[in-house]
């Protein structure tokens, strides 16, 4: 039987628009995420640099952009998180362990507890035993490393742990660990219909 419960943060809980980032860069005249840009975010995701050195990274690219236009523009992707979602979030607590852990940095997770205030934000931590953020754990989904230092650190059973995450390259690699997972199809399923799927777990 399923007792813990990781989530993915982007697209499980806070809808992402990417629509709205790609429009946004282009806007500032990037017309291309390339691979030395995917290989900074990678970096900034990791903690290996600071918000100011990914930010004007992003403006080698882009020079007429100013940082604070080139920041907002990368803030672009967070869109709305629905009050509902936390509400069944908290409806978990106390029935499983839970943790969260996300790729992401530090110029996001800023955004988004000031988008949604403190007391949401604060709400929503309150929910977890831990929150991993790749920024500051210095590792990032898919590398297995990531799941079995949460596994280790936590004494988690594998098979009595369900992995929830929209990329399947990362419910993948958590699958090689013996996690049960669920990929979730984003547009097509919300993490609230999670019931359904803990009983297939069972």
């Amino acid at each position: 039987m399923i007792n813990t419960l990781i989530f993915d943060f982007g697209d499980i809980f806070i809808n992402l628009n990417k629509e709205a980032v790609d429009k946004a860069f282009r806007d500032l005249g990037l017309m291309e995420w390339s691979t030395s840009l995917q290989r900074l975010n990678t970096d900034f995701e990791m903690g290996k640099m600071s918000e100011l050195e990914f930010l004007e990274g992003i403006q080698k690219h882009i020079p007429q952009a100013s940082l604070v236009d080139i920041r907002t523009a990368w803030n672009s992707i967070l869109g709305e998180f629905p009050l509902y979602r936390l509400e069944f979030l908290q409806s978990l607590k106390g029935k499983y362990r839970l943790f969260l852990l996300s790729n992401t940095d530090k110029i996001h997770i800023d955004k988004f507890e000031h988008q949604v205030g403190l007391t949401f934000s604060r709400d929503f931590y309150n929910c977890f035993e831990k929150v991993y953020f790749s920024f500051e754990l210095g590792k990032r989904k898919p590398d297995p490393d990531i799941f079995s230092y949460i596994i280790q650190k936590h004494d988690l059973s594998p098979k009595r742990t369900l992995f929830i995450d929209d990329k399947k390259e990362n419910t993948d690699a958590a699958e090689t660990l013996g996690l049960e997972v669920w990929n979730l199809q984003v547009g097509k399923e919300d993490v609230t219909e999670l019931s359904s799927k803990l009983r297939l777990t069972l």
